[in-house]
């Protein structure tokens, strides 16, 4: 789950349970109390729950200011949030964003609260209020006619001011869907400002719940090919499915456990149906790989993508790919960390005849794609004794390895290069300076573990610790911040996600660089891979990507800029 798809369930767990304790809400959800008493603090500073002595809880303010807006957006909440969660995923830093004021966009907004300098147009009143909370966002209110539950404008100002604008995406929704007519609104007002709205976007994004399929309201304002995405919820049946297919528009259903992209079958150029088990979808580098398999499968134009979350979970990979067997699917892409569940899972799927993908962490018989990792650390440990030389004199007084014990003997190979590379440079560690520990793959398992390392060593200053993964650099990140050691601590990464590169622009930041594996470039390598094995064209054993150590260029003048 995503934070606020926690948060929404905890929400729900203390609706059902009024009273219930902090340990009992972290059994239920899975995760720890340091988690859950962070989500009711978030949540009762915006007045969606109040705490009570003891960590319990009771009631539940709504979400928006408007009773009547509230009592809509509760009416399928679950299927709009999952839709909204999805569809987020088409936002990026800096995009002009059209939204109406529909409560299914409204969950949207929840969705964009990492996103920067935005600009956002909209109708919504509290799609506004929510939006203009980020002080990095533009949030722009149509001038008009105020709906008299507060909660929209529309009319004939409203519809001159989005004459002149040009918005990369309108996200927006409807009171009814048809194959012949498009999209339908029940009021009048509502239909013709939608048109507008799609008339002054590039690209049009579609949130419909399956209850509003086959319902025809008063007037449409849509034809389907107008409409670039469609997302919906899992309980489209499986005839609106099979229609849908042949229409114009890409469409994604969100379900609780998998989620299924549909592009319009192409019956000259064959059309497949691929399953991807992503690794995790809280870490930045898994979602940017899910992100840019996406695009490409889009692109390519004829293959279904159904997607699914492992969450770092061998026993969950097990259950995802005992669903992917009931699902049709003609290749699997595999990203999940447990070697030994991998073994199972490549046998489930070779006895099946279904040909695996795996990305990052092998499996025997599958075709390999990622990381290069012995070489991917190497560079990582050249750079950081690079610094050690220049900053520290060649000195170290302890190395910590955060590695990652569950992903087996060939991604340890990055860490094997992590101090190949760092000795090459400053001579040989002792094993009695070397101080392992599991990073569990988390960025809070990670600090937990370098914070009791660090305790235990108060008077040490020379800290040079690598990385399994970047999730461990952040959460090394995050201990040395909390006792006030950046000083003592120098940390290099692997992957070089998002975080990693904003952390690289800050000044005197305890991580250096980080290798990249560029993950939004994997889709556009793993989609065509996958044909070639789906049209039986021969395939090496191992494709990798290319890596590159990004550190600040203060550290280094002839590095790649963060």
């Amino acid at each position: 789950m995503t934070t606020f798809e926690r948060r929404q369930r905890l929400l729900e767990l203390i609706q059902k349970q009024p009273g219930v304790r902090v340990p009992e809400i972290a059994k239920l959800l899975g995760v720890s109390e340091g988690t859950v008493r962070n989500d009711l603090r978030a949540l009762s500073e915006s007045r969606q729950l109040k705490r009570v002595r003891g960590g319990a809880v009771v009631g539940s303010a709504p979400r928006g200011e408007s009773p009547a807006f509230s009592a809509r957006a509760r009416i399928k909440a679950l299927a709009k949030q999952r839709m909204a969660r999805w569809a987020a995923d088409l936002v990026e830093d800096g995009d002009s964003i059209l939204f109406d004021a529909s409560t299914t966009v409204y969950y949207l907004a929840h969705f964009l609260q990492d996103r920067r300098n935005l600009t956002v147009i909209t109708n919504g009143v509290e799609i506004a209020r929510s939006l203009a909370q980020n002080p990095s966002n533009r949030v722009i209110l149509l001038g008009g006619m105020l709906r008299a539950d507060g909660t929209s404008v529309t009319g004939p100002i409203t519809e001159r001011v989005l004459e002149d604008l040009h918005i990369k995406t309108a996200f927006l929704s409807s009171t009814g869907i048809a194959l012949d007519n498009g999209l339908y609104e029940v009021d009048i007002n509502e239909a013709q400002l939608k048109r507008k709205m799609i008339a002054a976007a590039s690209s049009v994004v579609a949130l419909i719940d399956s209850s509003k399929f086959g319902k025809v309201d008063l007037m449409p304002f849509a034809q389907l090919d107008q409409i670039s995405h469609i997302f919906t919820d899992d309980g489209l049946s499986p005839d609106w499915i099979e229609q849908l297919r042949h229409a114009s528009a890409p469409f994604t259903i969100c379900g609780e456990d998998s989620v299924s992209a549909f592009t319009p079958s192409d019956r000259t150029n064959g059309h497949y149906r691929i399953g991807f088990a992503n690794l995790t979808e809280q870490s930045p580098l898994s979602i940017d790989v899910r992100r840019g398999l996406e695009r490409a499968a889009q692109e390519a134009g004829n293959i279904d993508l159904i997607i699914a979350d492992n969450q770092l979970n061998g026993k969950v990979a097990m259950e995802v790919a005992e669903r992917f067997l009931t699902q049709n699917l003609d290749l699997v892409i595999e990203y999940q960390i447990d070697e030994q569940a991998g073994n199972r899972i490549i046998d489930r799927f070779r006895q099946a005849n279904i040909p695996v993908i795996a990305v990052d962490i092998p499996m025997i018989g599958a075709t390999f794609f990622g990381v290069d990792n012995y070489r991917a650390g190497h560079m990582a440990g050249v750079a950081l004794g690079e610094w050690i030389k220049s900053c520290w004199a060649g000195e170290v007084d302890h190395v910590i390895v955060l590695v990652e014990p569950r992903a087996g003997t060939l991604p340890a190979a990055r860490i094997q290069g992590q101090l190949d590379g760092l000795q090459s440079i400053i001579g040989e560690v002792p094993a009695d300076k070397q101080i392992t520990l599991d990073c569990g793959n988390t960025a809070e398992q990670s600090e937990k573990q370098v914070l009791a390392a660090l305790k235990r060593l108060p008077d040490v200053h020379r800290l040079a610790v690598v990385s399994f993964n970047d999730d461990a650099a952040m959460g090394a990140l995050n201990a040395a911040s909390r006792l006030h050691r950046q000083p003592d601590v120098v940390i290099v990464g692997q992957g070089a996600d998002r975080r990693v590169r904003e952390e690289l622009r800050q000044p005197h930041s305890c991580i250096i660089g980080s290798t990249s594996f560029s993950p939004e470039l994997y889709g556009e390598k793993l989609i065509p891979l996958a044909l070639k094995i789906l049209r039986g064209e021969p395939v090496p054993p191992a494709v990798y990507m290319e890596h590159t150590f990004i550190q600040a260029v203060s550290e280094t003048k002839n590095a790649e800029t963060a």
